[in-house]
Formats: structure tokens, C-alpha cells, sequence
């Protein structure tokens, strides 16, 4: 199962995050490095050509995803599974309070 989430640092593309058989990776879009005021999205991904590859959802990543009240909501009127950190990563940070957002491929296409 591929699953794909386009990474927005202050509303400017900045790159793309999937899981597949192999796991999680991380790209930044060549776009967004080649802007002169581009910044990392963590200090643990900082900014670079080469994809970044883990078996487990990436820290900074699994950080975003709300807990507590908020996740009990999701558990009990969505159906998530609370372990299945990729999908609550694409279905509730789509609006954070930070400088990054996750957006779900799918959700884009629909919003055109």
C-alpha cells in the first residue's frame, strides 16, 4: 500500500512524504531547495537532494499528529486505528499550528 502526503512549510511546497512495503520516505521538491529562502522543515531533516529513508514514521512527523481528546474523536467516530500513525499524519495535519502541513494527494485533487 502506497501512501502519499505533499509537505507544505508556510504554504510553499516543500516536498513528499510516502509509506510503502520498504517504509517511510522523505524528499524535499528540487523547487523548493532551489529557492533562495528555503528552510528545512526539522532540524532533523535538514535540507538535501537525497531522500530520506526509515522503517518507523520519521520523529518530527509522528510529533505532528494530535493526542488526547482529539485522538479519541478520530478513534471513536472514524474507525482509525491509533497505531496507523501515517494515516493520522495525512487525516489531521492538514491544518497544524506550526509551520508545517501534510495534505493527502487525494484531498488536492478533490479540492480542484
Amino acid at each position: 500500500m502506497n501512501r502519499i502526503g505533499k509537505v507544505y512549510y508556510k504554504d510553499l511546497f516543500a516536498g513528499i512524504i510516502k509509506e510503502d512495503e520498504e517504509g517511510f520516505s522523505f524528499i524535499y521538491d528540487e523547487k523548493y531547495l532551489a529557492m533562495e529562502n528555503s528552510r528545512p522543515i526539522s532540524l532533523a531533516l535538514p535540507l538535501k537532494k537525497e531522500q530520506y529513508k526509515s522503517a518507523l514514521l520519521f520523529p518530527f512527523f509522528d510529533g505532528l499528529i494530535p493526542e488526547g481528546w482529539i485522538l479519541e474523536i478520530a478513534k471513536k467516530n472514524w474507525k482509525i486505528n491509533t497505531r496507523d500513525r501515517m494515516e493520522l499524519l495525512l487525516m489531521f495535519c492538514k491544518e497544524t499550528i506550526g509551520a508545517v502541513s501534510v495534505i493527502k494527494e487525494e484531498d488536492l485533487v478533490n479540492e480542484k
